[in-house]
């Protein structure tokens, strides 16, 4: 890969078309081992810019000198709380402005690149409640004034926090002379209820600004005394840690650690990147070196190198786990992940310095030292309890709240357009951008920008739930897949909502529903492919076929080990699947077979 020039698939974009679709699919996946998604070293200069001079530079300036503090002297600023609190609050308003996580190229927004306030501060855009028949209020899908001015107001509420000077506490005098005060608590009580308001009416923006991570920070800045607030935060920091360590149990985050290496812009060793996948080109299972990766380097280091930073209260032990936690998350940053969550990572690098060496355990900031230990465990209890039940049942809980992030396990789908179909969505759709693949036909040619979009699908093609979604769509669309347009639903729904993040809560029948109102699509000329996550405790995903002017049309289910088995391009044929229900009422004749006579972890075999 150039500066300027990308890594772009050995086909010709004139007659790649012509190729059957499980063909093209075995292109792009192969290609993605040497290369990812072969963007040139322009886009990550970009990406490195952006958080060097916004989030950094920007950040830390307002965070510093709006509170009295010298922003070059750092040794003077690093431990000052509300140079912490302010830079939480500074982080979510980047990511609450669409300019922080799943923005960019990476993430499928080219031109513009931002989606967020482009989105949201437009009336009648896409509007996604997540109990719109429970909650009062909240139904319909159109954004409305209201919808507008609350954003709004939650974008002022942040910018206020961050640039008004801090003010003095007890509890912090208590045990720091020297201190810049503490943001004030009376601007965290509207900023949490308008918080909880904009989740009710549009749970797009309450994900994109981080809400299950960060809520719960502005909660402990409004109601907890300073010590307090220091171990609730440790708390959490840990409880982000540890419930991402565990949902990467099982088989998917193996198939994660492969394309993301292939992926990464310092790694251009063809001979590393394919010795993480079994046999290029052959076989692109993850290798046993991918699974040691992921499961030693990953899973092991984020579930027990956060349980020694909450409980050690040895100098030595806590500074390498702390040098260890920067480590892992400026590794992640590094390799530039498709959701591109750079502000996120450098967020926690940084917490996990300020935490746990700024105010470490043995300077009474211990989990045994919060005033009362009913309000410890009460504390545990709340931010344990949507990553439990997340996990047990994913259907109820977004992958985020669930800290389910990097795990592979998402809610995931894929779209299929009959020829010219997809086109609907730029008439009839109020937006900020128009289709990704016509954002890319700003830059290419229409038959180059056709195989960018099947590198994204060769992508997905490399988890596991690729080779489930690809299934479902050789089934449902039969020979007619190849003259399809199929879409990675996830980049899809970007340019529709405006942020994703790997969240396909955020795209399944409800959103594909409100397409349908707009659009009003034929039946056949809109496809969707749908996968659940899989519960933490069971071998099997959900999935649904949808098709938007008649519905969900089929549900059912699919053993994890019989998608984890294949290759991207299905040279098997489809994976087996168990039909549970139809809109005709008459289960598909190759895939009866009886969910409950197999075991959870063994390979189903094909009729």
């Amino acid at each position: 890969m150039g500066f300027k020039t990308g890594n772009f698939p050995e086909v010709d974009p004139a007659t790649f078309r012509d190729r059957p679709f499980l063909e093209r699919i075995r292109v792009t996946s192969t290609h993605w081992v040497d290369y990812g998604f072969g963007t040139p070293k322009m886009v990550h200069t970009i990406y490195i810019l952006k958080l060097l001079v916004l989030y950094i530079g920007v950040g830390t300036a307002l965070a510093t000198l709006t509170s009295g503090l010298s922003w070059l002297d750092v040794a003077s600023w690093w431990n000052q709380p509300i140079v912490y609190q302010k830079l939480i609050l500074w982080t979510m308003l980047v990511e609450a402005l669409g300019v922080g996580g799943s923005w960019g190229p990476l993430a499928g927004h080219f031109k513009p690149m931002t989606g967020g306030f482009h989105n949201w501060l437009r009336p009648e855009t896409l509007r996604m409640p997540p109990w719109p028949d429970r909650v009062p209020g909240t139904a319909g899908d159109r954004r409305t004034v209201f919808d507008v001015l609350l954003y709004a107001a939650l974008l002022a509420n942040l910018a206020v926090a961050v640039v008004l000077p801090g003010v003095h506490t007890s509890s912090l005098d208590a045990v720091s002379a020297d201190n810049a005060g503490l943001v004030r608590a009376a601007l965290m009580y509207p900023l949490i209820a308008l918080l909880i308001v904009i989740g009710l009416r549009d749970k797009v923006i309450f994900i994109a600004a981080r809400s299950e991570q960060y809520l719960p920070a502005v909660i402990f800045f409004g109601f907890l005394p300073f010590v307090d607030m220091v171990i609730a935060l440790k708390l959490l920091i840990v409880t982000v840690w540890v419930g991402a360590g565990v949902s990467k149990f099982g088989h998917h985050f193996s198939m994660v650690i492969p394309p993301m290496l292939s992926n990464t812009p310092w790694l251009t060793s063809k001979r590393i990147k394919r010795s993480h996948y079994r046999a290029f080109p052959h076989d692109l299972r993850p290798s046993r070196l991918a699974g040691g990766v992921g499961h030693v380097l990953g899973t092991l280091v984020e579930v027990a190198t956060p349980l020694v930073l909450l409980f050690s209260t040895n100098r030595t032990i806590t500074l390498l786990a702390i040098v260890l936690m920067v480590a892992f998350h400026l590794f992640i940053l590094s390799t530039f992940p498709l959701a591109v969550p750079l502000e996120w990572n450098l967020l926690f690098a940084y917490a996990s310095v300020f935490l746990f060496w700024g105010f470490p355990n043995w300077n009474g900031y211990g989990v045994f030292d919060m005033s009362s230990p009913w309000l410890a465990i009460g504390i545990v209890a709340a931010l344990c309890f949507f990553p439990v039940l997340g996990n047990l049942r994913p259907d109820l809980v977004s992958f985020l709240p669930s800290m389910r992030q990097y795990a592979g396990n998402w809610a995931s789908g894929t779209w299929a357009f009959a020829p010219g179909a997809e086109e609907k969505l730029n008439q009839h759709i109020v937006r900020g951008a128009k289709n990704t693949y016509t954002q890319l036909l700003e830059t290419y040619p229409r038959d180059v920008a056709d195989v960018v979009m099947h590198q994204l699908l060769g992508w997905r093609s490399l988890h596991s739930q690729g080779r489930a979604l690809l299934s479902l769509m050789v089934r449902h669309l039969g020979d007619d897949i190849d003259r399809y347009d199929l879409r990675e639903a996830e980049f899809s729904c970007n340019s529709l909502v405006a942020f994703n993040f790997g969240d396909g809560h955020l795209h399944d029948e409800r959103l594909i529903a409100a397409i349908q109102r707009r659009c009003d699509f034929a039946p056949g000329e809109f496809v969707v492919a749908w996968i659940e996550s899989q519960p933490i405790h069971r071998g099997i995903q959900e999935y649904k076929v949808i098709d938007a002017a008649l519905g969900v049309v089929e549900r059912g289910t699919y053993r994890v080990s019989d998608a984890i088995a294949e290759q991207p391009w299905l040279p098997n044929g489809p994976i087996a699947f168990d039909v549970q229900w139809s809109l005709s009422g008459i289960p598909v004749e190759s895939n009866t077979h009886d969910a409950a006579a197999l075991p959870d972890d063994k390979p189903r075999a094909r009729s």
